[in-house]
């Protein structure tokens, strides 16, 4: 009788641990059926694009190859790491300039991240947030401040600053100069716009000259410094950091818009308002005709400074640092020419594939390559131009201008390679690559299914 009971009871238990297992179970399979989905897809896009296949294992290889030159020193390690942290792509372009320029551009470039950390967040309250971005430039001098602001990444970056100031101090006096004076100039403009709200074309740029900018000027002074480039003027330069950073405040519409506690808007007022009352309308699915004219407004305005970038690019020497610059532009009108007509800017998230950024990374190494993609991205843009559009007239106006200066280069026939091609290609080594890549893959799967499954029902027991 006793037996019986005992039974039942451990029946009942294991009911019980069925019933609380399940739900896991489902969301185990929900996980691994996630990332099958994922795994698939960039083998879709793959063999929808052969081309994109030897660029993404080169891309891959130097990922890897970056990741290994980390500086033995704690402090420089710390500020490598974080680079590849918070700008994988950054990280690569950036191992392509000398030790000293490379240095200085990459505590350059955490220092700013750090800023816009603090500006960024936004549960920061304001009377605690303007005095710190308005001191900023004197924090880096100290080895012993540090913040605790942001999230993930930028957390680790704010809370252990101190190895970023460590390293800043055994920079050139120069370059520590030129950082010095950005970071001051920039922390004055964000405080400003902490409390204002951008309502002009006129302030919009303003705003986007602290922010990004200066940051077009601060890597013209480093590029002087290092001797290997003459000083660009500070037109020039702020055109390079406004194209890039009115590229992102168009593409980074939702999720600005939706950051919790409270919304980031940066588009200005003076073009949205002629399409809706208030920011947030553009999100809303019977606003999508009035979003999708205000976003080509947006673009149209973008690519004022497109010729300033070419003219900027043109005039560079040194090979390292013409890369560095030119590969974020050509992403930059890149994602305009995805974004331009399209909804789902105001839907989720809308960027190159994978395999087109490996591609801009592996083949442009010359003003040709520039010319060139700027050339196919305009013309894929001004196929998207509707004709009802109230702005089309301007746009393609703005086109015809960009499309003419990569004409009158006389090098679109010098490139080796087309960022767009017409048709998908397919040779035998993409085919015998694609397949033995499918069969790795798949093996994979299977594996990373079966032992994942075992260890969770390890772990359930």
């Amino acid at each position: 009788m006793e037996g019986k009971k005992n039974n039942k009871k451990r029946k009942d238990n294991i009911r019980v641990e069925l019933g609380f297992a399940f739900p896991l179970v489902m969301c185990e399979r929900s996980k691994l059926s996630n990332h099958y989905q994922k795994k698939m897809g960039s083998l879709r896009a793959i063999l929808s694009n052969p081309d994109d296949l030897y660029p993404l294992l080169k891309l891959k290889m130097a990922a890897r190859h970056a990741e290994k030159q980390i500086p033995a020193e704690p402090h420089w390690g710390f500020c490598y790491t974080m680079l590849h942290k918070v700008s994988r792509s950054f990280a690569l372009v950036i191992q392509q300039l000398d030790t000293d320029l490379r240095d200085a551009v990459c505590i350059f470039y955490l220092v700013l991240r750090a800023l816009d950390t603090v500006e960024d967040d936004t549960s920061i309250a304001t009377e605690v947030k303007v005095p710190i971005l308005e001191a900023f430039h004197q924090h880096v001098y100290d080895r012993e401040w540090h913040f605790s602001c942001g999230t993930k990444d930028y957390k680790v970056l704010m809370d252990e600053f101190q190895h970023l100031s460590t390293a800043f101090l055994e920079l050139g006096r120069s370059y520590q100069e030129a950082i010095e004076d950005i970071t001051m100039k920039m922390g004055a403009g964000m405080a400003k716009f902490i409390c204002k709200e951008v309502e002009t074309v006129g302030e919009y740029d303003e705003y986007c000259h602290y922010v990004a900018g200066l940051v077009g000027l601060g890597l013209s002074k480093l590029f002087h410094a290092s001797g290997k480039e003459d000083l660009a003027s500070n037109a020039l330069s702020n055109s390079m950091g406004l194209f890039l950073q009115k590229t992102n405040i168009i593409r980074d519409y939702l999720e600005d818009i939706n950051e919790i506690p409270k919304s980031r808007m940066f588009w200005p007022r003076q073009i949205w308002s002629k399409y809706v009352n208030k920011l947030e309308d553009l999100k809303y699915e019977e606003n999508s005709v009035k979003a999708v004219q205000c976003l080509n407004d947006m673009v149209t305005n973008a690519l004022t400074h497109a010729e300033d970038c070419l003219t900027y690019m043109a005039a560079l020497r040194d090979p390292a640092i013409f890369r560095f610059c030119a590969i974020p532009q050509i992403m930059a009108i890149g994602t305009l020419a995805l974004c331009y007509n399209n909804i789902q800017v105001f839907r989720g998230v809308v960027k190159m594939r994978r395999g087109l950024t490996a591609r801009v990374i592996h083949e442009t190494k010359t003003m040709s390559d520039v010319y060139g993609a700027f050339y196919d991205f305009c013309r894929m843009l001004k196929s998207k131009v509707d004709d009802n559009d109230p702005n089309a007239r301007k746009t393609e106006d703005r086109l015809e201008a960009i499309l003419k200066t990569c004409r009158d280069s006389g090098t679109l026939n010098e490139r080796k390679s087309c960022i767009i091609r017409t048709k998908t290609r397919y040779n035998a080594t993409s085919i015998v690559i694609i397949f033995i890549i499918l069969a790795i893959l798949l093996a994979y799967l299977t594996a990373t299914r079966t032992y994942n499954m075992c260890k969770f029902l390890q772990n359930i027991e």
